[in-house]
């Protein structure tokens, strides 16, 4: 990346959701103004309109219509909360550089893989509805001590996964689009998937991943198999899931779902053999400050005059 985001001792005006962020990017030098935006009460005005940064909001940002970005003509870089880009890769302004917030979210999203899975494998799910319930109703469950494990996506937070599963002694697998050392191509899939007992998606969306987990990928899942999706609900096909549950055959673990929020009355309420938690992956308190570090930290780089880091290409 060599595109020039500042201009040698330019005041740098960034755009920030909130107080919070607002006084963490104003303590990193006196060349920075803050200006608290939010992009769904209409273009800036004023000296926010002369923003080179902006840094949307977290928890469901998306892109606001292009009078907001014709009001800011200076503009250069989008800086995001969250790892995840789907919402502004490829749909910005020409000129403007898309980065994310690379490993904000790693260590509680790959610690919401790991919870999930163990508490699938154990029964946990069935175990509370029992206690709800006020029964006393012993049972068998999995173990994931020994369980052979694909990760799909072999990125910042597939790995913090692996690592995390050390302990359990697993069979582990990486998958990724590129076979790589220690990682295997999307292309094995349908030769690896009949041996997982556990499948973790932890991959982006893009034009490949969307819907890749679709009836033939299930079909392929050995019987009794957990999928978990740790990724973004459109990777997996909600109907095809649906059926695999609902036959008993496979099990799963959600954080995310198509459609998103999930609709009362959906029928993946109550499938069976589904741990369902609202999109909480990442969040715990630590986050937030995670977050907030690698906005400043970018652009602290910015104001020394070095190219930004975490750059997002067009999915």
């Amino acid at each position: 990346m060599t595109q020039q985001i500042l201009e040698p001792g330019e005041t740098l005006h960034v755009l920030v959701p909130s107080r919070a962020i607002a006084a963490a990017v104003e303590e990193i030098s006196p060349r920075v103004r803050a200006h608290r935006v939010d992009a769904a009460d209409g273009p800036p005005t004023g000296d926010a309109a002369l923003a080179q940064v902006w840094v949307p909001r977290s928890g469901g940002a998306t892109l606001p219509g292009p009078e907001f970005f014709e009001a800011l003509p200076r503009l250069r870089l989008v800086q995001l909360l969250s790892a995840g880009a789907e919402a502004f890769a490829g749909r910005l302004p020409d000129g403007v550089v898309l980065c994310n917030a690379r490993g904000a979210h790693t260590p509680s999203t790959a610690e919401w893989a790991v919870t999930a899975t163990l508490a699938a494998q154990r029964g946990i799910p069935s175990f509370v509805r029992e206690q709800d319930a006020g029964r006393w109703s012993p049972a068998t469950h999995r173990s994931l001590v020994g369980a052979r494990v694909l990760v799909v996506g072999a990125g910042d937070i597939g790995r913090a996964i692996g690592r995390m599963l050390a302990g359990f002694d697993v069979e582990l697998t990486y998958v990724a689009r590129t076979a790589r050392d220690g990682v295997r191509s999307t292309d094995e899939l349908p030769d690896l998937l009949p041996h997982a007992d556990v499948v973790i998606l932890i991959v982006p969306v893009t034009a490949e991943t969307r819907g890749m987990v679709d009836a033939r990928f299930l079909a392929a899942m050995q019987d009794g198999a957990l999928l978990v999706n740790a990724a973004r609900g459109v990777v997996v096909d909600t109907d095809a899931l649906l059926a695999e549950l609902s036959s008993g055959r496979l099990r799963a673990a959600l954080d995310v779902t198509d459609p998103e929020p999930l609709p009362a009355g959906h029928p993946l309420w109550s499938a069976p053999g589904l741990l369902l938690t609202p999109h909480v992956g990442g969040a715990v308190p630590e986050t937030n400050a995670r977050a907030a570090a690698a906005v400043t930290e970018q652009l602290a780089r910015l104001l020394a005059g070095e190219p930004p880091v975490n750059v997002v290409g067009d999915y």
